[in-house]
């Protein structure tokens, strides 16, 4: 897989992992988080368990495999999301993809928290809810809006956000009866993350 700017990284499609128990702990468990509140985060509110969790952690961290994920929208700007598995330099990269275009843009990264520039709720949920059939990516909208969600840097979201973002859990194996504080857990990071960003903008919108 070639992705201009990483010539010498060892990009590898990374779709197939999101069906894996463990990916999604992998993923969000570190942006559960909000200072709060004393409940630790744990695999099992994403339906995992700590084994698969360090199982599939082998895997997506490998410095000699960098696992890509693509979700390119059929109108507007899409998202490519790169571990960039560097030694002593381990990150996520999010890539914005452009139709017809076949520069990326790196709009921002996350080495524990997010650096650089995120996209508002509503950005966030285009994305999800417009798959391109043409393109090589993920199609499942659910899938894809928690692929994105760490690119949340708006500190207001409409009051169907939980709900949203408590079904796209559930759709990925979260379990119904710590779905809804799981949710909750990670707006509340996302969003309190964003109130102390003063020069927060959207590169879609121009602000």
């Amino acid at each position: 897989m070639l992705i201009k700017g990483y010539d010498d990284g060892p990009l590898v499609a990374g779709e197939s992992l999101l069906g894996r128990p463990g990916f999604w702990s992998n993923y969000l468990m570190a942006m559960c988080g909000n200072g709060s509140s004393a409940a630790r985060p744990v695999p099992e509110w994403f339906g995992d368990d700590g084994a698969d969790t360090d199982a599939l952690s082998e895997v997506l961290f490998d410095p000699e495999h960098w696992p890509v994920f693509r979700v390119p929208a059929e109108e507007g700007p899409g998202v490519v999301v790169i571990h960039r598995n560097l030694v002593g330099d381990y990150g996520i990269d999010y890539l914005l993809t452009h139709p017809g275009q076949s520069h990326a843009q790196q709009i921002a990264n996350w080495e524990g928290d997010l650096s650089g520039t995120g996209l508002a709720w509503h950005e966030l949920v285009r994305i999800a809810d417009s798959p391109s059939p043409a393109a090589e990516g993920i199609e499942d909208t659910a899938a894809r809006l928690l692929l994105v969600l760490p690119l949340l840097s708006d500190p207001d979201v409409p009051e169907v956000a939980p709900v949203r973002l408590s079904a796209a859990l559930t759709s990925a194996g979260a379990p119904q009866d710590t779905v809804s504080s799981t949710a909750e857990h990670l707006l509340t990071h996302l969003t309190r993350r964003s109130r102390h960003d003063p020069t927060w903008g959207s590169p879609l919108s121009g602000g």
